[in-house]
C-alpha cells in the first residue's frame, strides 16, 4: 500500500486551487527529507558512522546466516551417518555377524 496516488491527488487538487506545481513538488521533496532524517534520528542512525554500523551490521547477519546453514549441514550430516550406522548394525544382526563380535 503506497500513498502515491493519495499524493498525487493532493498536488492535483492544490493545483487546481491555484498553486504552483513545481512549488508543490519541492515542498513534498523536503517534507519526505525532513521525513526520513527524522526516521533516522529515532532511529540514532543520524549520525557520520550510521553508514559503517550499518556496513557492519549487514556483515554480521551474513557471518549469522553462513553459521546457521554450516550447523544445519552439520547436522544432516550426523543424521545420515548414524542412519547408516544403524543399517549397517541391523544387516549385521540380521546375518548373523553378531557372533563374531561375542
Amino acid at each position: 500500500m503506497t500513498n502515491e496516488p493519495v499524493l498525487a491527488q493532493l498536488l492535483d487538487q492544490a493545483e487546481d486551487e491555484g498553486a504552483d506545481l513545481v512549488t508543490l513538488r519541492a515542498i513534498v521533496e523536503e517534507a519526505g527529507e525532513l521525513g526520513a532524517a527524522r526516521a533516522l534520528k529515532r532511529l540514532g542512525l543520524e549520525d557520520s558512522a550510521a553508514a559503517k554500523d550499518m556496513a557492519e551490521l549487514r556483515e554480521l547477519l551474513g557471518a549469522w546466516r553462513d553459521a546457521k546453514k554450516s550447523v544445519v549441514k552439520a547436522l544432516i550430516g550426523w543424521i545420515v551417518r548414524m542412519g547408516l550406522a544403524l543399517v549397517l548394525v541391523g544387516l549385521a544382526v540380521r546375518l548373523g555377524f553378531g557372533g563374531w563380535v561375542k
